[in-house]
């Protein structure tokens, strides 16, 4: 099986879109590198090239696995959106949040997750920077039919 396309839209030196084809993203790593060991946790804001598919779609992949029964608080200028989780990976919810995301993203210098796992509370912070720009690049990119 041939390896989707893949092109890069915008890059920063926190926030870069990519065109997968099928999907364009724009994606962070949180502000600190995991340890040794352990997966980057990361932000992926997705937009599908079909009509009536993701439009902004946030998924994380969090720096630990969430307590089971416990949720995802994500924060950003001065709201809050509860995400759904399973194991170490949260979404938005629909369109709804995610333009209120995707706007609250756009006002804010950082976003900052909180949530439980087993060994205590966490938060994984991601700067802002090129945030945007990126959501934009990959937006425009996936609104054009191939």
């Amino acid at each position: 099986m041939a390896a989707a396309p893949f092109r890069t839209l915008f890059a920063s030196p926190v926030w870069a879109a990519f065109d997968r084809g099928d999907h364009c993203v724009a994606v962070a790593r949180s502000e600190l590198l995991a340890p040794l060991g352990r997966e980057q946790a990361r932000a992926t804001i997705s937009f599908d090239r079909q009509p009536g598919r993701r439009r902004g779609e946030l998924h994380l992949r969090l720096s630990r696995p969430v307590l089971s029964g416990s949720t995802v608080l994500v924060q950003a200028a001065g709201a809050s959106f509860q995400l759904a989780t399973r194991g170490a990976d949260a979404w938005s919810t629909g369109p709804a949040q995610e333009a209120a995301l995707i706007a609250a993203i756009r006002a804010a210098g950082d976003l900052r997750v909180r949530f439980r796992s087993g060994d205590g509370g966490h938060t994984d912070r991601y700067l802002l920077a090129g945030a945007p720009t990126a959501i934009d690049a990959a937006a425009a990119a996936c609104s054009r039919a191939r």
